[in-house]
């Protein structure tokens, strides 16, 4: 994937620290010193090639509820069907196919541990699935971030 110039700012400046903001795009174009429609089409590139999967908080959820990382074993022929389905949770992000019999691997989360328990059973009854529930017992924070810079 071929990255413009405009892009490789953006990344770099934003893969953390979004504005806090009623406009955050445009507090981003102006720091990036472009204009808001610039932002907007770069934005929309990288989600069209690939290179974006998603813009938004990451918060920390002791503070804002509660979530656990899922694990289900999905016979591979109805893997596409049942992912397609997890998805349709907004409680859900990060899902994933692993290469493991548990292979489909999603975060779930909620405003405290009854909704998540909820969402399991409800999980268990649509899917036919039995919900591997593997809850946080520390954190251990890394600061995920990758420069681009001017490098190809």
């Amino acid at each position: 994937m071929h990255l413009d110039a405009l892009s490789r700012r953006l990344i770099d400046r934003f893969q953390h620290g979004m504005p806090l903001c009623a406009e955050p795009y445009r507090a981003m174009a102006e720091a990036l010193e472009c204009s808001e429609d610039e932002l907007l089409a770069c934005l929309e590139r990288l989600e069209h090639s690939g290179g974006l999967s998603r813009i938004g908080p990451v918060f920390e959820h002791s503070r804002a509820g509660a979530s656990t990382l899922v694990a289900l074993a999905v016979p591979e022929q109805h893997l596409e069907q049942v992912a397609e389905r997890i998805n349709r949770y907004p409680e859900v992000n990060h899902n994933y196919l692993r290469e493991h019999h548990y292979n489909l691997w999603f975060v779930l989360t909620g405003p405290d541990r009854a909704h998540i328990d909820r969402l399991l059973v409800e999980i268990a009854a649509e899917t036919g699935l039995v919900p591997l529930d593997l809850p946080m017992q520390a954190a251990y924070r890394i600061d995920l971030g990758f420069p681009i810079g001017d490098a190809l």
